[in-house]
């Protein structure tokens, strides 16, 4: 399994809106590529902003490509999303990953 991190940042009073558009737009609709296993959002507070942590998770390499393209790294920010983001990374981390309960 690869876990993909990502960071991004909104103003606070953005908060609630870029979590709606992650929880009920942006993370459904990456169900179309195939090996797209989930994803968890996370949130926190830091004075006027509110840090994002995005993690997603992938069958494999090739299904992370499918998503990302050849950088494997490159951030993919949708166009609704990027209008609520004060800043983000412009790269995400793939890790190795398994599940242990």
């Amino acid at each position: 399994m690869i876990v993909r991190i990502w960071h991004g940042w909104t103003k606070r009073q953005d908060a609630d809106t870029y979590a709606g558009l992650l929880r009920d737009e942006i993370l459904p609709g990456i169900h179309r590529i195939a090996g797209y296993k989930g994803a968890y959002s996370l949130r926190k507070d830091h004075g006027e902003e509110t840090e994002f942590v995005t993690l997603t998770t992938w069958e494999s390499m090739d299904a992370v490509n499918a998503f990302a393209g050849p950088s494997q790294t490159r951030a993919v920010i949708d166009p609704s999303a990027d209008a609520l983001l004060v800043r983000f990374d412009e790269h995400s981390v793939n890790y190795e990953g398994e599940w242990v309960p």
